[in-house]
């Protein structure tokens, strides 16, 4: 089987970083599903990156071979490497939030790529189509019009999907593509992602979700600083790892249950029938919430659940239109699902901690340890930071404020398993030591498990089910929950 992806000897240099990929060989033939792992720094991205030509343009790459369907790329300019995106090989980011322009429709999103193939304009919305029902959106004709704040987070992920694919390209790297989707849509875009590998696709699937990975992926390659420390077939390398990186991602892999606490503290926040309403559409509908002192409420359910909208009602972010909520808390602080839109991008790290600072809440290098970041960051910006370092310095800024109740909205959705295994064990110390109540949403229902007391599942802005958490997760009362959980 000849490789459509051929890669021997790739290191990649970025201004102000150094060396950030060293050495990395791999290859990728049609009908696989080659899964790329390792903590967040550990030059996933970058790799990604260069496989498309885009390294290129702000640092330096060299390889021994980085062929793509048997071309040459090593010395290929700007306009080989446009012609070769879209056309022999699609990028799905990590990120649909960001990645979509939001004044543009999904005609343009997708179509796009070919307009700059200079495909007749009477083809393209035939073909736009087609790549929608290809990333699994069948209602692909209703979608035309819409812009991305009218998507759901899972319809925004297919939707760069099919921007990848609506060229043609026989290969795709997909960067992060399930971030933040909750269970059942992130298992569609698994089994989305499968299926364009069965039907001849070769995919290069990286992540930090190595459940996901296991799903899906018929080899995996393990990254560490940069280089590949171990790679083979999936089975062997999760089941049977031999080198201590790959066991120590694996050891990490939340598991177990937070002991359910039989007398909560004090109340702190109170939610009664609250209602939000977006025009005709009810995000929130007659939803009751209680956060404890001392105790996590964790919240699931499909993108679009309204889980979000009511975190923005729980802080006083938004106002009900019916409905009240009472706070005897101090502080209620948010840690955002999308901590890089949250952060001035004018401001270093350093301000931003500053500037949170309340009542003793620690200097910033003391913020930077808690969560586990090195005090060298402090004088970056935001865009110069990976997703798993952003996500920690919103926990921190979060922390700043001394906060009684932490509202996390999707906290380590962005964080590989071993830093995640670390934010969460933070988080459960602080409940330990200081009485910190928490709000936890999150897609991730192991995680959810491990740091929640009681859990509310929600749908379509209504709570369908709510209980402690380990009952919820073993005897599921609801149709929906069920589905949930066995998704997860």
């Amino acid at each position: 089987m000849s490789s459509l992806l051929n890669v021997t000897s790739l290191s990649a240099d970025l201004p102000g970083a150094g060396r950030v990929v060293d050495g990395v060989s791999l290859a990728v033939g049609p009908g696989e599903v080659l899964g790329i792992v390792g903590e967040s720094g550990a030059g996933k991205s970058v790799l990604a990156r260069s496989l498309l030509g885009l390294t290129q343009r702000d640092g330096s790459v060299t390889a021994e071979a980085l062929e793509i369907n048997g071309r040459d790329m090593r010395r290929a300019g700007q306009r080989a490497w446009r012609r070769a995106r879209g056309s022999e090989i699609g990028l799905v980011l990590q990120d649909a939030l960001q990645s979509l322009d939001p004044l543009r429709t999904t005609a343009a999103e997708v179509g796009e790529t070919l307009q700059i193939l200079r495909v007749p304009r009477r083809e393209r919305r035939e073909r736009v189509l087609e790549a929608l029902r290809g990333a699994g959106l069948p209602d692909a004709q209703s979608l035309l019009a819409k812009r991305s704040g009218e998507l759901s987070g899972g319809m925004r992920q297919r939707v760069l999907i099919a921007s990848a694919i609506v060229g043609g390209a026989r290969l795709i790297v997909a960067d992060e593509p399930t971030t933040a989707l909750d269970a059942t849509v992130a298992a569609r875009i698994l089994a989305r992602l499968r299926a364009l590998a069965d039907d001849g696709a070769a995919v290069v699937f990286i992540t930090h979700d190595l459940a996901a990975v296991r799903r899906v992926a018929d080899r995996v390659a393990v990254m560490e600083n940069g280089r590949i420390v171990e790679q083979g077939p999936a089975t062997q390398i999760l089941e049977a790892p031999t080198h201590p990186t790959t066991r120590a991602l694996l050891e990490a892999i939340p598991r177990g249950a937070k002991p359910f606490r039989d007398e909560p503290g004090e109340r702190l926040v109170s939610g009664r029938g609250l209602v939000r309403r977006y025009g005709s559409t009810s995000a929130v509908d007659a939803v009751d919430i209680d956060v404890h002192a001392g105790e996590t409420v964790g919240v699931v359910g499909e993108s679009g659940s309204g889980k979000s909208t009511l975190a923005r009602l729980v802080i006083g972010a938004e106002h009900a239109d019916a409905g009240s909520v009472e706070r005897s808390a101090r502080r209620v602080r948010l840690v955002p699902q999308d901590p890089l839109g949250s952060f001035d991008p004018r401001h270093t790290v350093r301000k931003i901690l500053t500037l949170s600072r309340r009542d003793g809440g620690g200097a910033p290098e003391e913020l930077m340890a808690r969560v586990g970041l090195d005090a060298s960051l402090l004088d970056r910006l935001p865009s110069r930071l990976s997703g798993g370092q952003r996500q920690r310095v919103a926990i921190a800024r979060a922390l700043a404020a001394r906060p009684d109740v932490l509202v996390c909205d999707e906290p380590v959705s962005a964080l590989d398993v071993t830093t995640q295994a670390g934010i969460l064990e933070l988080l459960l110390d602080l409940q330990r030591r200081e009485g910190l109540a928490m709000v936890f949403i999150s897609h991730d229902l192991a995680v959810v498990r491990r740091v929640s007391d009681r859990v509310i599942v929600m749908k379509n802005g209504r709570v369908v089910e709510t209980g402690p958490t380990e009952r919820v997760y073993a005897d599921p009362q609801d149709p929906f929950t069920r589905e949930l959980i066995s998704a997860g």
